[in-house]
């Protein structure tokens, strides 16, 4: 069995959310392509769209409209899972999309590059 939260590694994926979280947030494509593993094996289930392999979320990426991206973080847990594996779970809010909580899943793993996404799922439900 891994060892559960190793403080480092809690600290490293932290700050590699925090980054996407930035990245999202000022629309910055090439870090967010960037935190992403680059490999045919990676999915992205976002609110409108599958998407399956680093290429096609690149593209997605690429072409989506920057307005109404920003969002306020209202919870985020993040467990590590040895020192090459995490996950970090959020819930959201954008001014875009009053009366609704967003909800954001990520698996991230560590590789030669850095901590990756290899697997995220977005959805919103409606607010409490």
């Amino acid at each position: 069995m891994p060892e559960i939260d190793i403080a480092e590694v809690v600290a490293e994926v932290s700050a590699a959310f925090q980054r996407y979280e930035v990245a999202l947030n000022a629309n910055d494509v090439a870090v967010l392509d960037e935190l992403f593993w680059n490999n045919p094996l990676t999915l992205r289930y976002g609110i409108g769209e599958n998407l399956y392999g680093y290429a096609q979320i690149a593209a997605f990426r690429s072409g989506r409209s920057p307005a109404g991206l920003a969002r306020r973080i209202k919870a985020t847990v993040i467990t590590t899972y040895g020192r090459d594996m995490a996950t970090a779970n959020t819930l959201f809010e954008r001014d875009s999309a009053p009366g609704k909580i967003g909800r954001q899943s990520q698996t991230w793993m560590k590789t030669p590059q850095g901590w990756r996404v290899v697997a995220a799922h977005v959805s919103l439900i409606a607010a409490a």
